[in-house]
């Protein structure tokens, strides 16, 4: 009896490894997507810390110089907050592609397995009938 061997084993292997990057890859593109938006939602915050601070002293006077500096200020983190929503518009485009990459390799992957358990449920049918024919074969040598 010959053991049973999938011919496709190292292309299967090949493909379980890239899929494997390709995971790893779609993981590093999520945790920069988290990591953008916790620094978003730290200048959101920062944002409106200063604006209510703002605004309280706007309603207790405030000189004009002051109030230009924090206008200057909620402006530049306004404009921070918009250059990082763009940013993570990108990143997300980047972990789209990257689970659309891996979606297709694990299909790849998928259908060589079912391709080989098709194989091995093969070879184990030929087997059993090799051993019924080897009974067969041995219980009529034994009549003869």
């Amino acid at each position: 009896m010959k053991k049973f061997a999938f011919q496709l084993e190292t292309v299967m292997n090949y493909k379980n490894q890239r899929l494997e990057s390709k995971r790893n890859e779609h993981g590093q593109a999520i945790a920069k997507v988290n990591k953008q938006k916790e620094k978003m939602a730290e200048i959101a915050r920062k944002y409106n810390e200063v604006n209510v601070e703002f605004n309280n002293k706007k309603q207790r006077g405030i000189r004009i110089v002051e109030a230009m500096e924090y206008s200057g200020f909620l402006q530049k983190l306004d404009a921070q907050l918009k250059q990082e929503e763009a940013s993570l518009a990108e990143m997300k485009k980047l972990e789209e592609k990257k689970r659309v990459e891996m979606v297709e390799v694990k299909i790849e992957t998928s259908t060589l397995e079912k391709l080989k358990e098709k194989k091995f449920n093969q070879y184990k049918k030929d087997m059993q009938k090799s051993e019924e024919l080897f009974i067969e074969e041995f219980i009529t040598r034994k009549w003869i």
